[in-house]
């Protein structure tokens, strides 16, 4: 282990959110390349201390600085993921939501693991400002993971049974469970699908108030619905048998384990003859060695679900399969993070 590595690491990820809240990586965007003065102009910011952040910055690898004229430019990574208008930002969900949220709860991570701090995502969106916070940050990560997912089933990776459904002219009936914002729905939605979200109230509250962000067309918004629901509830606003897809996307690691086996029969009862239930989320392999992502990500969702599962594409298995499904292998995602699993039903 590097030990002072590891320890350090919350200084890195508080530089980043820094430059991300300040706009910083958005100044040197604007000029392709900047002077110190430069940044110093564009954030407001003219002590010393603006020349430390953007040299932790280079150290990070988010910002090159160049030997001769001392101008700062952005890496490719920086460019391509940490700029606002850049189409793969995601910024807005590091900066608020893993910096401004799950940064101050890991800070009792002890307590939680120990049982002294029982927590849920129940009770944590019981704060109608924190589920939206959380959401709405979610929503740009989200809608980029759903365009892969789109993709790598439109290719038959993920078994010729999803890709014939979201194919199928007659616009799929898309169940998209603990879907927050929607931003997997609107993606299905813009290919003709029919899509009911199903979350917290006060989720749906906000997602509602969001409809899926600006520029959107008014037919891509009204094939989404959203309905209020904890989904470890006994029943669904879903009549059996009328769903083709249901997706469950980060919500297998988000509910207590001992609940899951029932959600995934719920999911079962509202597909379809021929209906898939796509699984995805963080998970480790079944080797529980890594990737250290995924392992991260599971460990930080601890601090709100502390009767979850740790995901592993086996445990995931085992489950659904006592929830009646055929399951087929695990497929990566998003690569060293999250994986993919297509269940059928019996």
């Amino acid at each position: 282990i590097d030990v002072d590595g590891v320890a350090y690491a919350f200084m890195g990820s508080q530089a980043l959110f820094a430059a991300l809240e300040m706009g910083v990586f958005d100044a040197v965007a604007a000029r392709g390349s900047a002077s110190v003065a430069d940044v110093q102009a564009e954030v407001g910011v003219e002590a010393p201390r603006l020349q430390t952040l953007l040299t932790a910055l280079v150290t990070l690898g988010a910002l090159r600085r160049d030997d001769a004229t001392h101008a700062y430019a952005l890496s490719p990574n920086a460019a391509r993921f940490l700029v606002r208008d850049a189409p793969d930002f995601y910024g807005d969900y590091l900066q608020l939501q893993v910096g401004g949220q799950f940064y101050e709860r890991m800070g009792g991570l002890a307590g939680v693991v120990r049982g002294d701090a029982p927590a849920s995502y129940a009770a944590w969106f019981s704060d109608p400002a924190v589920a939206e916070r959380y959401s709405l940050a979610q929503h740009n990560g989200s809608a980029a993971t759903a365009r892969q997912l789109v993709r790598v089933a439109d290719k038959g990776i993920l078994g010729p049974e999803l890709r014939a459904l979201m194919a199928d002219r007659r616009a799929p009936r898309i169940l998209d469970v603990g879907g927050g914002t929607g931003a997997f729905s609107y993606v299905f939605a813009e290919r003709g699908a029919t899509c009911t979200v199903l979350d917290l109230p006060e989720v749906t509250a906000a997602a509602r108030r969001f409809a899926g962000g600006p520029g959107l067309a008014a037919e891509t918004r009204e094939k989404v619905i959203y309905e209020d629901l904890d989904v470890t509830a006994p029943e669904w606003p879903v009549a059996s048998g009328t769903i083709d897809v249901a997706l469950l996307s980060y919500v297998s690691g988000s509910i207590p384990e001992p609940a899951l086996v029932d959600v995934y029969r719920r999911a079962r009862a509202a597909l379809a003859p021929g209906g898939c239930l796509v699984i995805h989320d963080f998970m480790v392999e079944d080797t529980l060695d890594g990737p250290r992502h995924a392992a991260l990500w599971a460990l930080q969702h601890v601090t709100v679900n502390a009767e979850g599962l740790g995901l592993h594409p086996g445990a995931v298995a085992d489950r659904l399969r006592a929830a009646g499904f055929r399951v087929d292998a695990p497929r990566d995602l998003i690569r060293g993070m999250t994986k993919v699993i297509v269940a059928h039903a019996s």
